[in-house]
This record gives C-alpha cells, structure tokens and sequence, in this order.
C-alpha cells in the first residue's frame, strides 16, 4: 500500500471521534466516497449518528433498527480531521460540526437523578 491509501474499512470505520477540545463526540458510522469510474476515490465526509450506522447493519435487522434509532446523521467534511491515530481527531469543537447532540441530551437527563 502507499503512502497515500489506507484501509477505510480498517483503519477508519467504527473509530472514536474526538473533537478539537478533547471531547469524545460519536464515531465513524460510515464514509463518503467521491470520485467517478475510472478515477481514485476519495474521502470526502464522515458520517456519523445512528441513521448512518443502520445502513451498515444485515438486511435482517434493518426494520428493527428503523423502529430503535433515529436517522439523524452528521456529515463532518473530510477537511475537518487533522490526525488518525487511535481515533479520529478533528479540528473544531463537537458543537461547531453538530456532534455530540445525544450526548448531551443524555446528559441532561443524567444530572437530573439524585447521586449521578
């Protein structure tokens, strides 16, 4: 492989998303690709939320998926990574990208109960 390839679907798909202040804010649901017959494709934007990990689950359990998730999905453009190492860093803040929205909704749910 070269420099300039990498396993997507090894490297990439189900890594942690860390934004620019350290927050852990979601992970990588799924890619997408540009680049037409013929040409090398490219990333162009990670995907991120449960209506783009459902995509990726068997046939079989796609309708139950549909009933359990929302489609929300976060498109976060492939210029805002700035490293992969373990996880997938990226430039900004969670909420500049409109990620982490779950996390803080649990959250306010969370600090609601007596002791959490």
């Amino acid at each position: 492989m070269r420099d300039d390839e990498f396993d997507v679907g090894y490297w990439l798909l189900d890594d942690e998303l860390i934004d620019s202040d350290g927050r852990r804010c979601g992970r990588v649901d799924d890619v997408e690709l540009e680049g037409g017959p013929g040409d090398p494709a490219r990333i162009a934007a990670i995907l991120s939320g449960p209506g783009a990990l459902r995509e990726r689950l068997p046939r079989w359990v796609k309708p139950l998926a549909r009933r359990l998730f929302t489609d929300d999905v976060v498109r976060v453009d492939w210029s805002e990574v700035s490293d992969i190492q373990v996880v997938v860093e990226l430039k900004r803040p969670a909420g500049e990208l409109g990620l982490g929205r779950g996390d803080d909704a649990f959250g306010e749910i969370v600090n609601k109960v007596p002791g959490s």
